[in-house]
């Protein structure tokens, strides 16, 4: 695999965009959030998004924290809307090119949450890197342990790496972090969707 790394600075909107032409596997290794009620934000912004806006569409409420998102989050008047910091679901369904996407990962909490909408599912993140093609997605139900975050993901990729069958090493990476964790909250948090 030919790795292309965007760490701190360089881990931005823009970057993501360009870099997704023909990728195989993503790895994101950030913050993840989905807003269930945006009423009490008023009538301003949310994560660099209009309140009025989010409130009909699920699609804005969900997102990834990049570099610069700290401008979005306090509504900075130093916004590109290409490139904010907040790569939102809705973001990610207009992106092309991803039918060569084998897996997302997103090790950052509650990557999996959304709106459920009777009959057709949830609306977050996980249905935007559908739609935009990616074969498979791992994503969390819940806020993560850092340091078992980290060991599910070594323990994934390595395995991965070796197998190259993405289920049998997301189930091998679990089994071996539910020897050090017994408790579901370190090892059951992450699902893989295929």
């Amino acid at each position: 695999y030919e790795v292309k790394k965007f760490v701190q600075r360089e881990a931005c909107e823009k970057n993501f965009k360009e870099a997704i032409n023909n990728q195989k596997i993503f790895y994101f290794a950030t913050h993840g959030f989905f807003i269930e009620e945006v009423e009490d934000y008023g009538d301003g912004k949310v994560f660099g998004v209009e309140v009025s806006q989010a409130k009909d569409n699920p699609m804005l409420r969900g997102g990834l924290m990049l570099a610069d998102a700290e401008l979005a989050i306090s509504n900075s008047n130093q916004l590109d809307g290409n490139n904010n910091g907040i790569l939102t679901a809705e973001e990610i369904t207009n992106i092309p090119h991803m039918n060569g996407t084998e897996i997302v990962v997103l090790s950052a909490c509650e990557t999996g949450l959304g709106e459920t909408k009777s009959g057709e599912g949830v609306y977050g993140l996980q249905r935007a890197f559908q739609v935009a093609g990616a074969k498979s997605i791992i994503m969390s139900l819940w806020k993560v342990s850092d340091e078992a975050t980290e060991q599910l993901m070594v323990n994934f990729a390595t395995n991965f790496l070796q197998s190259g069958d993405r289920i049998s090493a997301f189930q091998k990476a679990q089994l071996t972090l539910k020897q050090k964790y017994p408790e579901p909250y370190f090892w059951g948090a992450f699902v893989l969707q295929n």
